[in-house]
């Protein structure tokens, strides 16, 4: 019973974080014309890539990034400038024009979609808080459930329709472009505070 308690409270904040439910129009909308198996396997791709990203910043993060001299300010620059492009280009194209569709798996869903800035920091923080043990395992199932939610997205698609969809895929570009810039003002406003 003691154990289950941080457990609970870590998967809840990682879930809450990794939000799937909320990134689930982008999803649709970056791998729009694409067959289901094709759209699963880019899913699973997704979910396997930001797992064990987020294991290996949770296990060498912090030694990596004072390695380099990085913080997750200079990610959240970085990865908002990733998403604002690929949004334009949405908007522009109607789709992402990527010649290996693996690719949209590891980048934009898997980063900095579903592992971005806040999720990295908040691992980080619940590990200092419940120790290495909790947090992989609420990790491990929180992607899981990130799996099944992305695995069973298809009827939403189909209930959406072809306008419904095109529909979504533009409004999930406006998002992800206000996301992008949420990303870059907040690294830069942070970098003015710290300085």
């Amino acid at each position: 019973m003691t154990i289950l308690f941080p457990f609970l409270k870590t998967l809840v904040a990682l879930f809450i974080i990794v939000d799937v439910l909320g990134n689930l129009p982008f999803f649709i909308a970056l791998s729009e014309g694409l067959s289901t198996s094709e759209k699963r396997k880019i899913f699973l791709t997704a979910v396997i890539a930001g797992f064990f990203l987020l294991v290996f910043f949770l296990l060498l993060g912090t030694a990596i990034l004072n390695l380099f001299n990085v913080t997750l300010n200079d990610f959240k620059v970085a990865g908002g400038i990733l998403l604002l492009l690929i949004s334009v280009e949405i908007l522009l194209r109607g789709k992402v024009s990527i010649e290996h569709k693996e690719e949209i798996g590891i980048v934009p869903l898997a980063c900095p979609l579903l592992v971005g800035p806040g999720a990295i920091t908040t691992a980080l923080t619940l590990v200092k808080l419940y120790g290495y043990g909790i947090v992989l395992s609420a990790l491990l199932v929180c992607f899981f459930l990130v799996w099944f939610i992305l695995y069973f997205s298809e009827p939403i698609y189909n209930f959406l329709g072809k306008s419904g969809s095109l529909i979504l895929t533009k409004i999930a570009a406006i998002l992800i472009a206000a996301i992008a810039v949420q990303f870059i003002r907040q690294g830069i406003t942070s970098f003015f505070f710290q300085h």
